[in-house]
């Protein structure tokens, strides 16, 4: 079987409360054998560590979102730093800028980002970027603190993708691939090189058209993927193989999961 890693998909989040065991089987019996779970404030923390402890394959990582920093304190900076002390994650995430939402101190957001990225810095790990309508934002603080990871959801131009990728991070791409009018994140996934792009659902959020009013889960990679290998005219094992390993040079705790030892784990919840 063809297996894939979902580099960005909230396991943790409440829309799965009620059927999370029978999320994560569909999933890996579509061949999503690992998931990037990222953070999005301090209160969930201990959910996205308690399904990560749960559920094979499944990679904790943990930071304040940027529209969640209006509800956070600087006291919420010191505890992330003592889970990433205590805690080790893969990556620091889900952090960043957002320039769509409306009621969001950007002053805020920006001491949020700088801090998060210099506790990267000082643990030397990957960073979970979140950058919509705020790439530009995102790059000046990079340019000036460092960084490395992934761009979720990646939505900027070709010039800003250029210069992410020279400073060591991979583009997320997922649900939007699927629309006829991203015209845009077509030409992007289609001419970047292909070793810079990794897979991701943002599970529950960014449904496919497919599923555009419903909620969004994570065995629908394998299905973005093939819009993806259409785009690029390329087989989609080696699509797999491809993404696979940009993740795990993104995030280098992917590189120690081995798919096939997923596949054989006999899980209590029954999993496949």
């Amino acid at each position: 079987m063809t297996t894939w890693i979902d580099t960005h998909c909230h396991l943790d989040a409440a829309e799965f409360a009620g059927d999370r065991d029978a999320v994560y089987a569909q999933a890996r019996a579509a061949g999503v054998t690992a998931m990037l779970v990222p953070a999005v404030a301090v209160s969930q923390f201990d959910a996205v560590r308690a399904c990560c402890a749960q559920y094979p394959g499944c990679l904790a990582a943990y930071g304040i979102h940027p529209l969640y920093v209006m509800q956070a304190s600087t006291d919420d900076l010191a505890s992330l730093r003592r889970w990433i002390e205590t805690e080790r994650p893969v990556a620091v995430g889900e952090i960043g800028l957002d320039g769509a939402a409306a009621g969001i101190d950007r002053a805020r957001q920006e001491m949020f980002f700088a801090e998060q990225l210099r506790m990267a810095r000082d643990f030397d790990l990957p960073v979970i970027l979140h950058v919509r309508r705020a790439v530009e934002g995102i790059l000046g603080h990079i340019r000036r603190i460092g960084g490395r990871g992934i761009a979720h959801a990646f939505n900027g131009s070709q010039q800003q993708a250029e210069e992410l990728i020279r400073r060591g991070f991979k583009l997320g791409f997922g649900g939007t691939l699927s629309y006829p009018g991203s015209t845009r994140i077509h030409a992007l996934a289609t001419h970047l090189p292909l070793e810079s792009i990794v897979l991701e659902t943002d599970a529950p959020d960014i449904p496919p058209v497919w599923r555009r009013t419903q909620r969004n889960t994570p065995d629908q990679l394998p299905r973005l993927a093939a819009e993806l290998a259409h785009l690029r005219q390329i087989d989609p094992a080696a699509l797999a193989e491809s993404t696979w390993r940009a993740a795990a040079e993104a995030v280098s705790a992917i590189a120690t999961i081995r798919p096939s030892d997923i596949h054989n784990h006999n899980h209590s919840t029954g999993a496949a």
